[in-house]
């Protein structure tokens, strides 16, 4: 039987988030030797060759398979998008650790974090983040550029929209459907429907107005 060599990985943006990519990767058996970024980085834990800003190498990306580090859901997006027009498919970041259903639908551009669980007929699209020890359970559906955050319970049926973030030990109740690029703050009880570009927290949920809102409430 011909076995195929598999492609170096270069991962786009290298800091805390590109950490945790690199080691599942790591994990995975994949070697990952080079990285893109704004400028090339001060520290470089991982002793990853520089290649430049990814709009400016991509001759040189088509050497490797290409993963975004990336945590901004927007900026995530973006660069997928300039990839896809380079016809760049990223490849997906899948710990050992994590447990997934042989029939979950998974999108390209997908990070699944150490001892994260997608159950049964979930479907999760492209650059979604499902992060560490994240659960989702059956039929559950995330929209492209989510990101699930370290903790979060995700019961079944549950529907995520479009650049959605759902923070660390955030627990939603099952059949909710939340909308597109809404925010969840860590340890959110989410037990009603969002509606799109609202910011909720609390247990049980309390929408934010947008004077309360601040200017961050990611975790992790």
């Amino acid at each position: 039987m011909k076995t195929t060599l598999k492609k170096p990985v270069a991962i786009i943006g290298y800091s805390g988030h590109a950490y945790v990519i690199t080691d599942i990767l790591l994990n995975a058996g994949r070697l990952v030797t080079a990285y893109c970024d704004s400028e090339e980085k001060q520290s470089n834990p991982y002793h990853l060759q520089y290649l430049g800003r990814e709009s400016e190498v991509p001759g040189k990306l088509k050497k490797f398979d290409i993963f975004v580090c990336v945590g901004h859901n927007g900026i995530r997006e973006k660069i997928h998008t300039q990839l896809n027009e380079q016809r760049i498919s990223p490849i997906n970041a899948i710990h050992p650790s994590a447990v997934i259903s042989s029939s979950v639908q998974m999108g390209e551009g997908v990070m699944v974090a150490a001892n994260a669980t997608i159950n049964p007929l979930a479907r999760i699209g492209k650059g979604v983040i499902c992060n560490t020890h994240c659960s989702i359970d059956h039929e559950c559906v995330i929209d492209d550029f989510a990101h699930i955050g370290p903790g979060a319970v995700l019961c079944g049926n549950v529907k995520v929209g479009h650049g959605t973030f759902v923070g660390a030990n955030a627990v939603i109740r099952q059949g909710i459907t939340i909308g597109k690029n809404v925010m969840i703050g860590a340890g959110t009880v989410v037990v009603k429907d969002i509606p799109d570009n609202t910011t909720v927290i609390g247990n049980p949920q309390k929408v934010l107005t947008k004077k309360q809102q601040p200017s961050r409430l990611i975790a992790a």
